[in-house]
């Protein structure tokens, strides 16, 4: 028999206030039909003013921890993905801790940018495996409306804020790819790219900075990285693209999602697509949509999924598992 860390509650939340293309043009030289041919966005959540990272995170893991029948004191380990988190420290995860009423386990915060919850997925597999924790609530939170530059409009109009969350609970199966739970994960990254994706500021330099993207530099490394992260991934799991039930990727932009498709070979029919309604969320992506196509009934109990994000730094990697 093997432990395998299986999925056992999602959920998700969004901000209350959904914000459609057609507002940004009041202010920026940009259109509905600009943006959605671009990115594929036709709408994204900002979070009100004094929500944070945190609180959207809480929610979010709430929702998962209905889902699984589970209290918070039932939960060994909180990790939270995130680059915006509350303050510099104490981590996000701590501060939703708290929020959940919990006074044991352990938490803290990854920061690999729109990578982080593959990241974090990642992480939180090797402490169940490891027998450090038997269940891990992994959560991707972001607040990005808060480093936006909003007088570019290349970066501005492309993201929005959200939480998603899952439950990962350490079972015993036969130690095949027919597992329920994580069967394999790449994690990459290349600090020499850190320039085409970053903030422009931070604690160290005493100022909050901005997102500043290369939009064609970032594309050109997005679908050929995230298609090879992704085939990587699937030859440690034993498994082909062929098998592949579900591709969840990071929602930056719809052409990125199709032509890495393209490259393993599958259809959009295959993939689920989240882009247009959420904008990038960021470390938040993967897990709503994660949330959101379970709810639609695309994700379904023994799905085979590949999870697959690129971030700032770059940090690259896929995550496979069985639902």
């Amino acid at each position: 028999m093997t432990t395998r860390a299986v999925v056992v509650g999602c959920g998700h939340y969004l901000p209350e206030r959904i914000v459609e293309n057609s507002e940004f043009e009041d202010s920026l030289d940009t259109t509905d039909e600009w943006i959605r041919s671009r990115s594929g966005i036709e709408r994204r959540h900002f979070a009100a003013e004094g929500q944070t990272t945190s609180d959207m995170a809480a929610r979010a893991a709430r929702n998962a921890l209905t889902q699984a029948g589970l209290e918070p004191g039932e939960i060994d380990a909180i990790i939270v993905a995130t680059s915006t988190p509350d303050l510099t420290f104490p981590s996000a995860a701590t501060m939703v801790q708290a929020d959940l009423g919990m006074t044991s386990g352990f938490a803290f915060d990854v920061q690999a940018v729109c990578a982080g919850f593959v990241y974090a997925l990642s992480t939180a597999n090797a402490l169940v495996l490891s027998g450090q924790a038997r269940r891990v609530l992994v959560i991707g939170a972001e607040t990005f409306s808060r480093i936006m530059d909003w007088d570019d409009r290349s970066t501005c109009v492309l993201f929005g804020d959200g939480a998603g969350a899952v439950i990962l609970e350490a079972q015993e199966d036969a130690g095949t790819p027919q597992d329920r739970g994580i069967l394999a994960s790449d994690l990459n990254s290349d600090g020499r790219h850190r320039d085409i994706l970053y903030v422009d500021g931070g604690v160290s330099t005493q100022s909050t900075g901005h997102l500043r993207m290369q939009g064609r530099e970032v594309f050109r490394h997005a679908v050929e990285k995230l298609a090879a992260t992704a085939e990587a991934a699937l030859a440690k799991a034993g498994a082909t693209a062929d098998e592949i039930d579900w591709v969840v990727p990071h929602q930056a932009n719809i052409r990125i999602i199709q032509g890495t498709a393209k490259k393993l070979g599958l259809g959009m029919d295959r993939v689920v697509v989240t882009v247009q309604d959420h904008g990038n969320t960021s470390a938040a992506s993967i897990p709503l949509a994660l949330s959101v196509g379970e709810a639609r009934g695309q994700i379904k109990r023994g799905d085979l999924l590949v999870t697959e994000a690129i971030g700032g730094g770059l940090a690259w990697g896929a995550v496979v598992l069985r639902w």
